[in-house]
């Protein structure tokens, strides 16, 4: 009996408008190769299958499914990996690749952008490698990235450090760590924020960082309504700097 060959793990990445009041047309933010895998994968590994099945629907519009949503086996990761994270290597997640092991495409996907960037994913990816499987990430959007790109930070030297302390005095304390690792090293610091505490984190950013620091922000990226913008603190302060509760990247930087 001849072992079957194993199957592919396809990185898939999602439109950046998650969670937001408008969408971008799928095609213009996915280049069709990528649109194409996807519409012909039937096993899928997901943080949240309700948003997987709308992405999918999203791409069923410019590339017919390979099978109906009903009849596609989409596996979601543990509740607590959504919760802490799944970077530090504590949950295995072979057992979620036992189809690729019989030879089946396995997609993995995010509720928006690169799945295992600021997301989870990376148990999945760490197990395909153990494993022997092929991985194979797609081309799409990360917003880290594009926030960066965009930012006028130093790109040659960059961190992402996922998300601050709710604490008010903890994030105080942390963002003055992150300003003085950016202002002794140039190394531009970028991180995130549930977007409905986007108001309380700029906030405390415009009242703790010091005002040569610069500090940049990236809004509804990809996006009709996409802002970003970077000013130094003091200048932010000079302005009227309301923030929306749009997914957005934060970064600081000389």
């Amino acid at each position: 009996m001849t072992t079957p060959q194993k199957g592919t793990l396809y990185l898939v990445p999602t439109p950046l408008d998650f969670g937001c009041d408008t969408s971008a047309p799928i095609a213009d933010v996915l280049p069709q190769a990528t649109l194409r895998v996807a519409s012909g994968l039937t096993h899928w590994i997901t943080e949240n299958a309700k948003s997987t099945r709308a992405f999918l629907k999203r791409v069923n519009e410019v590339a017919p499914l390979a099978l109906a949503l009903q009849e596609m086996q989409i596996t979601e990761l543990p509740r607590e990996v959504h919760k802490k994270g799944d970077h530090q290597g504590e949950f295995d997640a072979k057992p979620l690749l036992a189809l690729a092991l019989k030879g089946h495409d396995i997609g993995l996907v995010s509720e928006a952008g690169m799945p295992a960037v600021a997301d989870p994913g990376s148990s999945v990816v760490l197990a395909a490698h153990q494993l022997g499987i092929r991985v194979v990430p797609l081309v799409g959007p990360v917003s880290l990235l594009l926030a960066l790109a965009s930012s006028g930070l130093n790109g040659q030297n960059f961190a992402f450090v996922g998300y601050l302390p709710q604490d008010s005095a903890a994030r105080l304390q942390r963002l003055r760590e992150l300003e003085t690792l950016a202002m002794k090293t140039g190394q531009t610091q970028l991180f995130i924020e549930t977007p409905y505490r986007n108001k309380a984190l700029w906030e405390a950013l415009l009242k703790g960082l010091q005002s040569n620091t610069r500090l940049a922000r990236a809004s509804g990226l990809t996006l009709p309504t996409m802002d970003v913008k970077c000013f130094s603190v003091k200048d932010w302060r000079q302005q009227p700097s309301g923030i929306s509760d749009a997914p957005t990247v934060f970064a600081i930087g000389k």
